[in-house]
This record gives C-alpha cells, sequence and structure tokens, in this order.
C-alpha cells in the first residue's frame, strides 16, 4: 500500500471518529430540521470560504474550476447532503438515517459507472438488495407488516444523503483540480441560507445553542475536510468503508446521551447492513489484490 493511500486512509479514519459524536449533537439542540440546517450550512460554509480566502494561492484559478461542470457537482451534492441529514435526523431514529448512509459504498459503485463508464458487478446488485432489504427491516414499526412513516422517510433522505456524499467522493477522486474548501464551503453556505430562510431568524434562537454549534464550527468541519481530503489519496470504497463508524458509533453516541436506544429490528437490520457491506468491500480489496499480483507476473 502506498503512503499516499495510507495518508487517506488515516484521514478517512478520523474524519469519521469526529463525525460520531453529530447525530447526539443535533438530538441535544432540540432544533427543528430546517432550523439545524440553517446553523450548520452558515458556520461551516462561512468557516471554509474564509479559509479558502486566506490559504488559496490562485483565487482566480478555484474560480474557473467552480463555474466548471464538475466544480458544479462537488457544490450541488454538497448542498443536498447538508439539507437533508438534519431533516431525516429530525424525523426518524439515529439508528436508521445512519443505516441508509452506510450505503454510501454501494452509491459510489453505481455514480462510477454512470459519471466515468466502470461497470458494475452483479456482486453490486446483490449487494444493493441486501442493504435495501435490512434497511426495510430497521424501518418497521411495532406490527408485524408495519411501517413507521417517519422512520421509512428519515431512511430515503439518509440514502439521498449517502447518494450525495457518494458524488463527491467519486468527483474529488478523479478532478485533483476541484478546490475542496471552496466547492464544499460554497455548497454548505447555500444550504445554511435555504434553512435560515424557512426557518426565519427570529425562530433560528430557539432550542439549546451550543450543541448546534459545536458541531457545526468544530465537528462537521473537521470531518467533513478530512474524508473529501482522504478521497484524493484512496479510493471513493475505502472512504466509505470507513465511514461506517459513524453508523456503528453514531448510534452509540445517542444512546449514551439520550438513552434513544435502538430497537431489535433496527440491531438485525443493522446487521444485515454492515455484514453485506463488509462482503462486498472485502471482495473489492481481494480483487484489486488479485489484479495487481497479476499484473506483476
Amino acid at each position: 500500500m502506498t503512503r499516499n493511500s495510507n495518508l487517506g486512509l488515516a484521514l478517512a479514519t478520523f474524519g469519521a471518529l469526529v463525525l460520531g459524536p453529530d447525530a447526539l449533537l443535533l438530538r441535544l439542540s432540540d432544533m427543528q430540521g430546517m432550523q439545524m440546517l440553517g446553523w450548520r450550512g452558515l458556520c461551516m460554509g462561512g468557516l471554509f470560504l474564509m479559509i479558502w480566502l486566506a490559504t488559496s494561492r490562485n483565487h482566480r484559478a478555484d474560480l474557473a474550476v467552480l463555474g466548471s461542470g464538475v466544480g458544479m457537482i462537488v457544490v450541488i451534492s454538497q448542498s443536498l447532503n447538508a439539507m437533508l441529514f438534519p431533516n431525516a435526523i429530525a424525523l426518524a431514529p439515529v439508528s436508521v438515517v445512519l443505516l441508509a448512509i452506510a450505503t454510501v459504498p454501494v452509491w459510489s459503485a453505481l455514480l462510477a459507472r454512470l459519471i466515468y463508464g466502470e461497470s458494475t458487478s452483479r456482486a453490486t446488485w446483490i449487494t444493493i438488495l441486501l442493504v435495501l432489504s435490512g434497511i426495510a427491516i430497521a424501518v418497521s414499526g411495532k406490527g408485524d407488516l408495519g411501517l413507521n412513516p417517519h422512520a421509512a422517510l428519515g431512511a430515503l433522505l439518509g440514502l439521498g444523503v449517502a447518494a450525495a456524499l457518494a458524488t463527491t467522493f467519486v468527483t474529488l477522486r478523479h478532478a485533483a483540480d476541484v478546490p475542496i474548501l471552496l466547492t464544499v464551503g460554497l455548497g454548505a453556505l447555500i444550504a445554511g441560507i435555504v434553512g435560515t430562510t424557512v426557518t426565519g431568524p427570529a425562530q433560528m434562537t430557539t432550542g439549546t445553542l451550543w450543541p448546534i454549534l459545536l458541531a457545526s464550527i468544530v465537528i462537521l468541519p473537521l470531518s467533513f475536510f478530512a474524508l473529501s481530503l482522504a478521497a484524493r489519496h484512496t479510493a471513493a470504497a475505502n472512504v466509505s468503508l470507513l465511514m461506517l463508524l459513524e453508523t456503528v458509533l453514531g448510534p452509540v453516541w445517542v444512546w449514551y446521551g439520550t438513552s434513544e436506544a435502538p430497537t431489535p429490528r433496527m440491531l438485525w437490520g443493522g446487521l444485515i447492513v454492515l455484514v453485506s457491506l463488509a462482503l462486498y468491500l472485502n471482495g473489492l480489496r481481494r480483487a484489486a489484490v488479485l489484479r495487481r499480483a497479476q499484473s506483476i507476473v
């Protein structure tokens, strides 16, 4: 494994671990989804853009890339990711939302095919079916055939977050000239403006401010910068795999902080999702090792 790949794996691990308490802090803020979106987007977007202004060596070149199609892909995908996540957390149990977001590796494979023409294997489609089955079990209601509509909608939004994240990782992996701070920061800022406008300035301070400020100024920017930078140094699938740490640690943080324990259905659904993804990603890594061995021979 190369030095750059090791750096990417270390950055992805760090970013996933830092992101772990994010869902707990959103719960502790006791805010509505669009209100949380306003705080998160404005703080993260403003911080990233200020750092970009202070550190970029060529602002004009960065803005030229921003105006390109690939630059706008990152901006739009980051805006969607920022808009969907807090609303998903406001609607559904954290475990359900994070299970849906755990499908990022599968989305990465599908988007790589759509955008860059990479083939999608039979194993990918099998994994998609297994993962969706696990999520369906996790969001099912108390009855044998019941379905909690809020949990189902939260899971659907979580799938949207996963698709947006995968788009960002795949794009950054294949477009090294895209300025991370500018594109991700602008996408977050746009989402923050939408959240603030919908909520209304007068309502933005309701709830508990310190958790949302901690998440918006420290947790979110630090973790997303590390994860986005990791995609420059290692495959998007590796970044996605390490993001599964949040799927495991996020509900534990929420359980510890709020006593929101996952239900047995969530645990079983989560087990199906994690095992399916782990087997799929392990198969990808083994295939890559085999291809390298054959090239040497």
